[in-house]
């Protein structure tokens, strides 16, 4: 594939010039910037005047804050939105950044954007054509989830596990890297980090795959493999790669390496350029049942931990383990922020999380000690953290060997990949909670006769109920003190998802919701102080930076994900795939741009009249639609969220050719609908049936 052919979108001769023109100046040359840092590094730093957004988290200590206050509490209320830019059917809940002026985002399956970041004109997009690569990863995989920013190179990963350097002011290929193998199941949607020259990469995969993770550490400049560390060990005859994955094999019974063990870092690293360590959080065990992965036995490191990392070398220094034997899909791979707190009349270096079981940690950073854990939402599975000994006491049954149990936090978790932000002006961390309870048993008494299940999706060797006695699902935005380990305030949001957060020296934290809203809340009450129609889900995460000394907040709108999968978040407002406004939203004082009225989202299902019912091949569609189609197209056909098409108002559910050329062939592939070679003629031929049931059951409804 040619380069030229990569960029669909070239930037005109007078914008590249700009564009290249402000890169050269801000990155030329290697003056020194605070505390010795050169000013390249500087940007990167908390102390960092805020004028960039250059990372996931802006800075290296992933606190999502700005130290900007031109848009402050006092005049929030004249806050207005200056410009907005229309984007494609596709993903869109990536977290932009901001450099010299410009905003970079992904959306779709895997297409960069460089946009003006005052005028909002699109100056190149680069797409990385995910389908020519590997089109069975693109079966668990929602998109990409951010972009990151070093030496005037914009880094991203792919769903086929490629990192991609693209020259920010061209668009045009640096170098691109693959960090996985074709068909190991591993996939990418989180974004890298950078720092010190060098880029970071984890990857996800371990629900859908027998693998154990990893993370890989590049030189930015060249691509060129720096260091890898695993996170779990592997079959222990072919010995180990390092002394950690040495220790972390006492911790491991039976034969795990043959389910891959997990623990995948698809999200969540921070760097400490103090101590030159980087912070990795990681995911869950695969699969997810104790005794079937471990035979029940061990904590099973370095599972839903935090693992410290010497930043050259990629050395373990120490681990935090949140759940030893994890059992739940609890991972630890939530965003980690950086800061020093006065605690107990003491200065402390510290990490803060917030991950899916619950507490939320105050780690010492500097040797991986428990300072305190509190909870933030309800939490059914434990009485609170030992800490003594850093450990959770588990409450008897929560392991299910009394039979089922409620758990709270459920699977989906209080807290999940958007971000909580840190405001080291109020000192307290604000976190988009989830409150979902589940009921869980052990499906599988003999460990031994559990098969990891056909296509995709797996089913974690658990079972897994919505309680029908409990409510659906709720959110809030729970501000946390974490030095009391008292949550200072907390305001509902609607439905079981709310999007990601930015506080800023202002005063302010930002978060959008499903209900279309994109409001500011007053950093220490949590009062509403202003409140914006986006006419769409806003969930990614904002930002807030400055271009010639004017400050805007930035965010995406549209609905995307995983969401689609969260109980019932959109039965009150529901989104359509093709229907929904995905737009980048720039806003700043005196803004007066107006956005079309937005028209509410309403199924039409098909009109079916030749459908007869046939009860047993909707039950076996049923099964084979939860293990290849439930992902995107949500439970029970419903996919209200807006991350794929609702298939019962799709006409291809009416033509047999239609559907098997899609689901199998890959018609729509382009469009991010992976093909599904592996499934028969007479299964998706089931799968048909059984979304023409629901097709038949909604139109009836409406009628």
């Amino acid at each position: 594939m040619r380069e030229s052919d990569r960029v669909t979108r070239a930037v005109s001769r007078g914008a590249l010039t700009a564009a290249l023109g402000l890169t050269l100046l801000a990155t030329s040359g290697s003056a020194a910037g605070p505390a010795g840092h050169s000013s390249l590094e500087a940007r990167f730093l908390d102390s960092a005047a805020g004028r960039d957004w250059p990372g996931p988290g802006r800075t290296y200590g992933e606190q999502h804050f700005s130290p900007l206050t031109q848009i402050n509490a006092r005049n929030v209320s004249q806050l207005g939105l200056a410009w907005s830019l229309d984007l494609d059917v596709g993903n869109s809940v990536t977290q932009p950044i901001a450099v010299n002026g410009v905003l970079y985002f992904v959306t779709g399956t895997g297409i960069l954007h460089a946009v003006d970041a005052v005028s909002g004109r699109e100056l190149w997009r680069y797409d990385a054509r995910v389908w020519e690569h590997e089109t069975d990863k693109m079966r668990a995989a929602w998109g990409t989830r951010g972009v990151t920013w070093w030496n005037g190179v914009a880094y991203f990963g792919t769903m086929d596990g490629r990192l991609i350097a693209i020259d920010a002011a061209s668009g045009k290929e640096r170098w691109t890297v693959e960090t996985t193998q074709h068909g190991d199941g591993r996939f990418i949607t989180g974004a890298p980090r950078v720092f010190d020259g060098k880029v970071l990469i984890g990857h996800g995969g371990a629900d859908w795959a027998a693998i154990r993770g990893y993370v890989t550490c590049y030189d930015a400049a060249t691509g060129r493999q720096l260091w890898r560390f695993y996170t779990v060990p592997g079959n222990p005859a072919g010995g180990f790669e390092s002394e950690a994955m040495k220790m972390a094999a006492a911790t491991w019974h039976g034969e795990w390496w043959k389910q891959g063990g997990g623990g995948t870092a698809w999200n969540a690293m921070s760097y400490d350029p103090e101590t030159h360590t980087v912070f990795i959080g990681t995911g869950n065990g695969a699969p997810w049942n104790h005794k079937v992965r471990s035979a029940g036995q061990g904590d099973n490191l370095f599972l839903s931990s935090i693992v410290a990392l010497d930043a050259d070398s990629g050395a373990y220094k120490w681990h935090y383990q949140t759940n030893p034997g994890e059992n739940w899909d609890y991972n630890a791979a939530m965003d980690m922020e950086l800061a020093d707190l006065t605690i107990d009349g003491s200065p402390r270096k510290v990490l803060m999380t917030a991950p899916k079981n619950g507490f939320f940690y105050v780690i010492d950073r500097l040797n991986g000690k428990l300072i305190s854990a509190t909870p933030f939402a309800h939490v059914t599975w434990a009485s609170g953290i030992d800490l003594t000994t850093g450990r959770p006491i588990e409450v008897p049954g929560s392991r299910f060997e009394n039979g089922p149990f409620g758990m709270a936090p459920g699977p989906v978790g209080a807290h999940s990949w958007l971000p909580m932000a840190y405001s080291p002006q109020s000192r307290l961390a604000y976190i988009p909670v989830i409150e979902m309870e589940m009921k869980l048993y052990d499906a599988f008494q003999k460990p031994e006769d559990w098969r990891r299940p056909p296509f995709l999706a797996n089913n974690g060797a658990d079972g897994v109920d919505m309680d029908e006695t409990k409510p659906k699902g709720s959110s809030a935005l729970v501000a946390l003190d974490p030095v009391a380990g008292k949550i200072a305030w907390r305001v509902p949001t609607p439905t079981a998802v709310s999007g990601g957060v930015l506080a800023t020296a202002g005063g302010l934290v930002f978060q959008g919701t499903v209900d279309n809203r994109f409001s500011a809340y007053a950093a220490g009450t949590g009062k509403r102080v202003w409140s914006f129609n986006a006419g769409a889900p806003v969930i990614a995460p904002p930002i807030a930076y400055t271009v010639n000394g004017r400050q805007y907040v930035t965010v995406l709108s549209g609905s995307g994900g995983s969401l689609v999968l969260v109980g019932d978040a959109f039965k009150d407002h529901p989104v359509g795939y093709r229907e929904q406004a995905r737009r980048v939203l720039t806003f700043a004082i005196g803004g007066r741009m107006r956005l079309p009225r937005a028209v509410p989202y309403v199924l039409k299902p098909v009109s079916d009249p030749g459908f007869a019912p046939n009860p047993q091949a909707e039950l076996r569609g049923y099964a084979y639609y939860a293990q290849t189609c439930i992902m995107c197209h949500g439970r029970d056909a419903s996919a209200l969220g807006g991350a794929a098409p609702d298939l019962r108002a799709s006409p291809a559910i009416l033509s047999p050719d239609t559907f098997h050329a899609v689901a199998r062939d890959g018609a729509l592939q382009q469009l991010g609908m992976p093909p599904f070679r592996d499934l028969s003629d007479s299964m998706i031929e089931d799968i048909r049936q059984y979304v023409r049931m629901k097709a038949r059951e909604a139109g009836a409804k409406v009628r």
